[in-house]
């Protein structure tokens, strides 16, 4: 196997990509680029022509990038089709995909009378009972065949399965096993003629070279399905690692259909894509959930091995917490575009953002302080007795320029002159000054106000 792995990330283009489909993204990604010169593949998996929207082609792309995913290679399965015709092909002439033309209610129907007697759920191969003539009338009716794929699990008699166990070391969950006599045929292609994403899938990381799939916990059973049809074609089997699902607090699977953890919707509201990252990426491993700086750091983190086996509970609150840590140890120049877009003088980018970065919990939140230092502030309403004291300090303003000494020299002699102390000194001012009751440190806001702006805060 190469020493340079090459791995995919296959989603489906049929809605917004939510935080546990990148937790599959990163778990590649990392594997692949931050712990080796591999490849990444972007494939989208488009099969669906009703469902599948380049707005959400697109929309995928743009949310990697924002993590900092950026592919080195990106296909459209829609554009692959031949690749599957012709495997489908080698599949007939070796006698390993067969016609079906149960409809589902009939399938349905067989299956319930099964369980009612105690039988297995496991399709009974009876299509490969089917004459000619059977097929023949079939098509006459307009029935249109399913077909299904020949599993492996029998000697000679593919009426009497036996248990065939198909194993491998999984990256993340050590020993696995998949007996196939426990499994029906799975269609491969559906009655309209489109491919499933099994095939689909085999065929493209065949051709593509893939060397490890890292994937959901949910796909274990189609790995050992996967692998025997890996086999049937004549490609590599890959390395597979499958890591723990995320669900809600509530224990629910994540669902594009849902939107709420949806990358697109969780970048709209301002969180950081590292704090997202970093709690996809932790979230039920051994170790501690903290922000990471970038990919490579929280690569370091990441021991397959130490993935918990069991599904692990997302908390959005979460977000926030890591999303405002990292916030408050962004530096200027990381935010310098976004300030000047809220209208915050370029002169003052670096005084104002490290003035007010540990009162926001998202880089927009500056917008609000940028109005309170330099735009309008909110009036506050003061007693007659507090109306006295401001007519008094603000009588002390002292002249500028201003520092950050400069708080301390005002508050200085404002408590030389009225005999305020604490709070009863301090709040007043902040009111005044800020119209709000908190916020950051005065003697960083005074210089930024100014001693024109600041006079006419005057109550």
């Amino acid at each position: 196997m190469s020493n340079h792995p090459s791995v995919r990330f296959a989603p489906s283009p049929t809605g917004y990509i939510h935080i546990g489909n990148l937790r599959t993204a990163l778990f590649n990604w990392i594997f692949a680029k931050e712990r080796a010169e591999g490849t990444f593949i972007l494939r989208y998996d488009d099969t669906d022509r009703e469902r599948s929207r380049d707005e959400y082609a697109q929309a995928i792309r743009e949310d990697l990038e924002w993590l900092g995913i950026r592919p080195d290679i990106v296909v459209r399965q829609s554009d692959r089709l031949a690749l599957y015709d012709a495997a489908t092909e080698r599949l007939k002439a070796a006698g390993l995909l067969y016609p079906c033309y149960e409809t589902q209610e009939e399938l349905e129907r067989r299956r319930s009378r099964m369980i009612a007697r105690g039988g297995s759920r496991v399709y009974g191969r009876e299509a490969l009972k089917l004459t000619d003539v059977d097929r023949e009338r079939f098509e006459a009716e307009g029935r249109r065949p399913h077909w299904r794929f020949l599993l492996p699990n029998f000697e000679n008699d593919s009426f009497a399965p036996r248990r065939t166990d198909v194993a491998w070391t999984d990256l993340v969950l050590g020993e696995e096993t998949v007996d196939l006599s426990s499994l029906s045929d799975p269609v491969l292609v559906r009655e309209d003629g489109t491919y499933v994403y099994t095939l689909a899938s085999v065929v493209d990381d065949g051709e593509m070279g893939i060397t490890h799939i890292i994937r959901g916990g949910d796909h274990i059973t189609n790995t050992g399905v996967q692998i025997a049809l890996f086999r049937a074609l004549g490609y590599a089997v890959p390395a597979f690692g499958h890591h723990n699902i995320l669900t809600t607090v509530d224990g629910e699977g994540l669902s594009k259909r849902s939107g709420a953890l949806s990358l697109r919707s969780l970048r709209d509201d301002g969180i950081q894509p590292m704090a997202v990252a970093s709690l996809s990426v932790l979230t039920g491993t051994a170790s501690a959930i903290e922000a990471m700086p970038d990919l490579a750091s929280l690569g370091e983190k990441l021991a397959l091995d130490s993935v918990s086996a069991s599904a692990s509970k997302f908390d959005p609150a979460e977000l926030e917490r890591l999303s405002a840590e990292i916030v408050h140890g962004l530096a200027p120049d990381a935010v310098r575009e976004e300030l000047i877009g809220f209208g915050v003088p370029e002169a003052e980018i670096e005084a104002f953002w490290l003035a007010v970065r540990a009162n926001c919990t998202r880089v927009r939140d500056a917008e609000g302080w940028r109005r309170v230092v330099f735009g309008e502030r909110d009036a506050a309403e003061f007693s007659e007795e507090d109306r006295g004291f401001l007519a008094t300090a603000f009588d002390l303003l002292p002249p500028e320029p201003w520092d950050a000494g400069t708080w301390k020299v005002w508050t200085d002699r404002v408590k030389a002159a009225t005999g305020r102390k604490g709070k009863t000194l301090f709040m007043p001012l902040r009111l005044a000054l800020t119209g709000l009751d908190q916020g950051p440190e005065l003697a960083q806001l005074l210089p930024l106000i100014g001693r024109a702006r600041a006079s006419v805060r005057r109550p």
